[in-house]
């Protein structure tokens, strides 16, 4: 047997365990060859990073297989399911970078076909139609040591079970009233064996199916039968589900259909963030945050709109890997995948976030010109813009100091700095306000210095940014932090909640000054603010009034600690 991949998986790692799978399956000739991978989300909630990590695993696996890989919603809760989810996630997917062509799926498509499965099971006495509550059924499921007590109605006969189980899909009985559940194993040691529920009574509007249906199978019924019948070969999975694959084995040999391989790996954790889509949830209805798209969250659309780029999540993705066991991930990783694409394409702007007046004295009266910037240092194509230049500029206040340490390298006193792209220029003299806080610093400049070279071969050790006070854009800078103080806050102790950990400081508004070139910054535009950090035009942005969410800042302390 040949091997049918697109094209290899680079040399220059090791094949990760679920590519040797495949491999073998292949050598073996298992399914005629072929790979078919799916990406089954909920459509409970917004896609977050973690599920980044699943779409780049599934569709990359059936992209380096010349296989396929299916968009499938799992929408068998439609009391949590919405139209919003399904949208969002299609273009979660999308940006992403993957594309799923004419293979979009739906549980609900199979709502038919999965009732038969559930008579099936009936019918070779594997299931029947039990009257206990939620609560009943969960205090007699016994201890991993201690067998489940048997429900009453465990030995209904057939005929009763089918005639309840219509009975149950007409609309006969109310909410919670019975379930329809497989008869397995009561003693087992997995939990998932002892008579799980395959269908309960939810007179709920689905959003596909609208009143159509008044019972609904379980996640653990649909998921295993819907890969089954779309011919999935791999189904991949995280590592929670790995308890349940006797259950989705269970399932298939009994119903005798087409047999999905449900594999299993670490699902992705990353520090000072929570992935559970309850707590997130939580946090956007409690109003902790501002929407599921807001730039603190683990969204896949919240980081779009702090200005992360799907190829950086990608990168991302690669760097961690396919691993067996669960770990957390250190955000500074994801910060320098970010960086690392982020320094390629953005273009370069000089802006001051906490801006002080310097006054050039012997900068002519009234004059203004215009000076080349380079727009991208790492590429060429990128050009150079035109920056105009006053007499009268602002930096930034942290950028001088009256009495400064040795080896302070900006301006004070005496000294004298490199405005970037621009002269040399020296502290004279400051005015003070009543508090004696410094309002303007007077500098006199070096006309021979234009460019910021030096005429004689000086050296000048510090270079600062600023910006024309006469030409400043005034925009709004929103800078971001995490959104927790402590890198795990989902582990808590006995009284405490994952929210008491949720950082005050995580969002601070502020006003910048920036070179007028920023107003024809368009939404999501990548930038970076040169000795600043990198910015992205936030959708809120209006003209003449830019808005900025701050992406990242220049400092990589993941190479630091990786050295």
């Amino acid at each position: 047997m040949t091997d049918n991949r697109e094209e290899p998986i680079e040399e220059r790692r090791s094949l990760h365990f679920i590519e040797q799978i495949i491999e073998e399956d292949i050598r073996n000739n298992k399914n005629d060859g072929r790979v078919h991978t799916r990406f089954p989300p909920e459509p409970n909630g917004y896609l977050h990073i973690g599920h980044a990590k699943s779409i780049c695993l599934n569709f990359g696996l059936a992209k380096n297989y010349n296989g396929k890989c299916n968009l499938r919603f799992d929408d068998t809760n439609p009391s949590k399911e919405e139209q919003e989810y399904v949208d969002s996630i299609k273009q979660d997917v999308r940006w992403l970078g993957f594309d799923w062509g004419d293979r979009e799926f739906y549980a609900s498509d199979y709502f038919e076909t999965l009732y038969e499965y559930g008579v099936k099971l009936i019918r070779k006495g594997k299931a029947y139609v039990c009257d206990l509550s939620a609560g009943e059924i969960s205090n007699n499921r016994g201890t991993p040591v201690v067998p489940a007590t048997p429900s009453p109605y465990r030995n209904r006969s057939v005929e009763e079970n089918l005639d309840l189980f219509t009975r149950m899909k007409q609309g006969e009985f109310p909410d919670g009233s019975r379930t329809l559940r497989a008869r397995i194993d009561l003693a087992s040691p997995n939990m998932h064996m002892r008579d799980p529920v395959l269908y309960r009574i939810m007179h709920a509007h689905h959003h596909r199916t609208g009143d159509n249906w008044c019972i609904y199978p379980m996640y653990d019924f649909a998921h295993g039968q819907s890969d089954s019948i779309e011919g999935i070969t791999h189904s991949v999975c995280t590592l929670e589900f790995e308890v349940h694959r006797p259950l989705y084995d269970w399932f298939i040999r009994e119903l005798e259909i087409f047999t999905p391989q449900q594999i299993e790996f670490a699902r992705l954790n990353v520090s000072y963030t929570v992935m559970s889509k309850r707590k997130l949830l939580e946090l956007v209805t409690g109003g902790f945050v501002n929407g599921w798209d807001d730039p603190r969250m683990p969204t896949i659309s919240g980081l779009r709109r702090r200005g992360y780029t799907p190829e950086a999540i990608r990168l991302f993705a690669d760097k961690v890997g396919v691993a067996k066991r669960d770990n957390v991930i250190e955000f500074a990783l994801l910060e320098h995948c970010l960086r690392e694409e982020l320094n390629k394409r953005s273009l370069r702007v000089m802006a001051v976030m906490n801006p002080v007046k310097v006054v050039i004295d012997n900068y002519p009266e009234g004059h203004t010109e215009e000076l080349t910037a380079i727009n991208n240092p790492e590429d060429p194509a990128a050009g150079t813009r035109l920056v105009p230049f006053s007499g009268e500029i602002f930096i930034e206040k942290e950028d001088f100091m009256e009495n400064p340490p040795r080896k302070y390298f900006r301006l004070s006193p005496g000294t004298e700095v490199r405005l970037r792209y621009a002269y040399f220029v020296t502290c004279v003299g400051v005015e003070k306000d009543e508090n004696g806080e410094v309002k303007v610093i007077h500098c006199t400049y070096d006309p021979a210095s234009q460019g910021g070279n030096s005429p004689d071969g000086r050296k000048v050790q510090g270079t600062i940014h600023w910006v024309s006070a006469q030409h400043a854009i005034k925009a709004e800078a929103r800078l971001y932090d995490h959104l927790f103080l402590r890198e795990d806050p989902d582990n808590v102790e006995e009284g405490q909640d994952y929210k008491d950990f949720l950082n005050p400081d995580s969002l601070k508004i502020t006003e910048c000054m920036a070179e007028p070139g920023v107003l024809n910054a368009k939404p999501f535009g990548k930038y970076q603010f040169e000795r600043v950090g990198y910015f992205s035009v936030d959708p809120d942005t209006k003209p003449q009034k830019p808005v900025f969410n701050r992406t990242v800042s220049l400092k990589d302390s993941w190479t630091k600690h990786t050295r």
